[in-house]
This record gives structure tokens, C-alpha cells and sequence, in this order.
């Protein structure tokens, strides 16, 4: 038998490809298309844009942060309130501007004393170094006895010693004693003027000659502001936003309902 032939396939009924045209969009010149690059060094974010909720900040940048808060919602007793009252900036100015007069000498100043006074004795020179100078006096322990002893006369202290405890009965000492004391800000800024990081109290125990009516009266001030001003009442208790505003809508939805209760009642 013959073989069976496959049938002879037909040019025309071979699909043909299908030519795709592309629409090509026409830019409208008014409205220009710019492309983000969010990639490192790509475009710029906008610049009145606060981006500060999205950082991931520092644990001391939160801890502070928080700590702040917490002071604000939880009730604060007297005792640590005070130190929330403190100097105004102008009288602190004026307070900084004495006390820069007393620094302590540095570790190099003390050196070339030293070396000075050594190379006297060896020549055979008497020098003498008269009387120490007036400064500041600072460290807890020494500025507690200064005042236990009524040495200090004008004690200064920071507001924002951590843990506070060091320092919360020290203005209740300052007023038995009778020795004018106030509250400043900060920590670090008392530093500076002893050559120090941070610094909790400094004292004054005497001054200059020219500095009398300065000192005179800072101390009347201070003992009208700190000495003879107890603060007795508590701190805080501030809620924040939401948490009013919920409160205030339940007060609201309680006095609807007693207006309502009392309408039916007529």
C-alpha cells in the first residue's frame, strides 16, 4: 500500500505575528515628569518637613525625654518641686559674672607656682606666699561642712542633679544655718567654673574688697527668693492631650445625662 502522505499545509492559514505599536505618551510641557530617587545620595527630602517622630534617637536622648513626661504626668512632692524655681537668666548672668572672679586655679596654674616657690627655696630667696586667695569652694561633703560650720556664706546649686536625693535636703540645711542660698540651672555650667564636667554645689565663703555691694546683694535677694520662700506645693499632674480630651468628653456625656434625668423628672 501506499503511504499515507501528511497533507500539504497552506501558507495563508499560518497565523500571522500581530505587529504591536506602542502608543508613545506625549509630555504635556506644563506638568514636567521628575522621578524620585530614594536611593543614598538621590534627591533631597523637602526642607520644611519634620522628620524628627521617624529618628531613631539616642537611649540618653529618650531616657531624658521620658524622664521629662513622667515629671509632668506623676504628682512631684515639694521637696523636688523647688528645684523647678529657679534664677531668672538676668539675675543668673549676674550671679556667673561674680562667681567667674573666684575660680579655683587649674592643674597647670598650680604647677608653675610650685615651680616658681621651687626655684626661690633654691636660690635661697624667702618667698612668701601670703594668704590663699578667696575661690570657689565645691564637692558636696566639703560645701555640707562649710555651712554645718557657717563658713559658706552664698551657696549655689544646680537643679538637675541626678539622682536628686544628693542635693534635696541641702536648701533645708542652707535655712537652718541661715546661709543664703539659690537654685540655677544646670549641672554643667557650675562645672566651668571649677575647671570641671559637672559640678551639684559651689560655695562662697569669702570676697573681694570691690565685690561687697555685689555679694550684699545678691544675698538679700537670695534670701527673699530661696531662704524665706518654702515651697509647699506639689508638682505634676499635668495629663497630656488625648487624655484630656477623653476626659472632657466623659464630663460632657455625664452632664447630658443628668440634664436628661432631670427633664423627665419635671
Amino acid at each position: 500500500p501506499s503511504p499515507i502522505m501528511p497533507p500539504a499545509r497552506n501558507p495563508k492559514s499560518k497565523t500571522a505575528k500581530k505587529v504591536e505599536t506602542k502608543k508613545v505618551a506625549v509630555a504635556n510641557p506644563l506638568f514636567p515628569s521628575t522621578p524620585r530617587n530614594h536611593r543614598v545620595g538621590g534627591d533631597i527630602r523637602p526642607k520644611n518637613r519634620d522628620l524628627s517622630r521617624f529618628v531613631r534617637w539616642p537611649r540618653n536622648v529618650r531616657l531624658q525625654r521620658q524622664k521629662k513626661i513622667l515629671l509632668q504626668r506623676l504628682k512631684v512632692p515639694p521637696a523636688i518641686q523647688q528645684f523647678s524655681t529657679t534664677l531668672d537668666k538676668n539675675q543668673a548672668a549676674e550671679l556667673f559674672k561674680l562667681l567667674v572672679k573666684y575660680q579655683p586655679e587649674t592643674k597647670e596654674a598650680k604647677a608653675e607656682r610650685l615651680e616658681q616657690a621651687a626655684a626661690a627655696a633654691a636660690k635661697g630667696e624667702n618667698a612668701t606666699s601670703g594668704a590663699p586667695p578667696a575661690v570657689l569652694k565645691y564637692g558636696l561633703k566639703h560645701v555640707t561642712t562649710l555651712i554645718e560650720q557657717k563658713k559658706a556664706t552664698m551657696v549655689v546649686i544646680a537643679h538637675d542633679v541626678d539622682p536628686i536625693e544628693l542635693v534635696v535636703w541641702l536648701p533645708a540645711l542652707c535655712r537652718k544655718m541661715n546661709v543664703p542660698f539659690c537654685i540655677v540651672k544646670g549641672k554643667a555650667r557650675l562645672g566651668t567654673l571649677v575647671h570641671k564636667k559637672n559640678c551639684a554645689v559651689v560655695a562662697l565663703t569669702a570676697n573681694n574688697t570691690e565685690d561687697n555691694i555685689k555679694c550684699a546683694q545678691l544675698k538679700t535677694n537670695f534670701m527673699e527668693q530661696f531662704n524665706n520662700t518654702v515651697v509647699r506645693r506639689w508638682g505634676g499632674g499635668h495629663m497630656g492631650l488625648k487624655t484630656v480630651a477623653k476626659l472632657e468628653k466623659r464630663r460632657k456625656a455625664v452632664e447630658a445625662e443628668a440634664a436628661k434625668i432631670a427633664a423627665g423628672r419635671r
